[in-house]
């Protein structure tokens, strides 16, 4: 048997075997940028999920992204069904800031029962304050230690921030309730789909059911568009009869559609996904149909506006803000989930344990985050004890 040496550093005679290392470490970093290169860019407003690198996209509100089973975002190929009791239209505002998003990013928005004018309804862009801008110091220079390559790449094996997409491109925008999106900002487009309610169609043409002709409709346009232009449904309000018809409302209807609206998502689970609302109010989710509807969607939560108390006393500090007090409750019901692990893990699981509340403002949106009660504070009118009442009774 022959036997060789194995610990032997092949490297040029000259230089020693750590030199031979960091001569050729140059190399690598450039063969790293030409695959890095070669590889699809992706669309805009996309990035790839943390947890199983499916696709994903913003829902136009930061908060409900980091919510969606920490997926950083609404995976393509689902949707959200959003569920709000009262006469409060909370879910109409996600609404918006989803078309908003998507008509930033370039996304194509089709929206059900709204005609064109809406999109004149859309939060314009938020912009930075320039005075808060300059008032904000100067980040310190980076000392940055010269190591091996392989060593200098960990830094960067986090991936994107939460706020850009796997391009640097921003993924999540914010947005200023008080002002409407200008058309410059707009990449996108908004198709309105055809009308369904029965004014507006033509009653001596016998039509099928309008919520197929969306289907058939929302199908024609992905198929003429192509494969690498992401799409986005809006359904506001389902089976409010003051958007859609009573016959919509049949159980074999709505079911047919979101049956039909799920094999669509499936089908392009690269390009296509969809926002739902409902009101619990005309419809609880005690009901058989309303059951259906939440299996046949990837995601469902609620949202649970507080009750209004004009009694109460005004905020005893000023610099308290209004923007930041709780408005209502949120309650998470299923979240998108793609393998029997659970997806998320223990930071999905754990928004199911605890108490979530929201706020809406102009400036920061709706924001999602746990509920705690607010600080006891001490009351100017203390009720006196007995004894102090019988000690002034008795003074002359």
């Amino acid at each position: 048997m022959s036997f060789k040496k194995r610990n032997v550093v092949l490297s040029s005679p000259r230089a020693g075997p750590g030199l031979a290392a960091v001569e050729s470490s140059p190399a690598r970093p450039q063969q790293q940028q030409q695959q890095q290169q070669q590889q699809p860019q992706l669309a805009p407003g996309l990035r790839p999920s943390p947890l199983d690198g499916r696709l994903t996209t913003s829902t136009g509100t930061s908060s409900l992204d980091q919510l969606l089973a920490g997926h950083g975002g609404l995976p393509l190929g689902t949707c959200l069904l959003v569920e709000e009791q009262g006469t409060t239209d909370f879910s109409g505002v996600l609404l918006r800031y989803y078309a908003a998003e998507g008509l930033v990013q370039g996304h194509q928005v089709h929206t059900l029962c709204f005609p064109p004018e809406w999109r004149y309804q859309l939060p314009a862009l938020a912009t930075e304050d320039p005075k808060k801008k300059a008032a904000q110091p100067a980040p310190p220079p980076e000392d940055k230690m010269k190591i091996a390559w392989r060593y200098e790449a960990l830094g960067n094996a986090s991936g994107p921030t939460r706020g850009e997409s796997s391009n640097g491109a921003t993924f999540c925008h914010s947005f200023d309730l008080t002002k409407r999106l200008a058309s410059a900002s707009c990449k996108g487009a908004l198709h309105p789909t055809p009308p369904i309610m029965p004014a507006l169609l033509d009653q001596r043409q016998p039509t099928s059911s309008p919520l197929k002709a969306t289907i058939k409709h929302l199908r024609t346009k992905m198929e003429s568009m192509g494969p690498s232009v992401v799409h986005r449904v809006i359904v506001p309000s389902l089976l409010s009869p003051s958007l859609y018809p009573p016959g919509c409302c049949r159980p074999s209807e709505i079911l047919q559609f979101l049956h039909a609206l799920r094999a669509l998502l499936r089908e392009y689970s690269s390009q296509l996904t969809a926002l739902i609302t409902l009101p619990t109010s005309l419809f609880p989710r005690g009901s058989g149909l309303v059951r259906w509807m939440e299996l046949l969607c990837d995601g469902v939560i609620e949202l649970v506006p507080l009750p209004a108390n004009p009694g109460a006393p005004p905020p005893q500090d000023k610099k308290e803000k209004s923007e930041d007090k709780v408005q209502g409750m949120l309650k998470v019901y299923t979240l998108p989930v793609y393998h029997e692990k659970g997806g998320g893990g223990g930071a999905a699981t754990s928004h199911f344990r605890e108490n979530l509340s929201f706020s809406l403002s102009a400036s920061k949106g709706l924001v999602i985050k746990p509920y705690s009660l607010p600080p006891m504070l001490e009351e100017d009118n203390k009720e006196k004890s007995p004894a102090s009442t019988v000690k002034d009774s008795m003074e002359f």
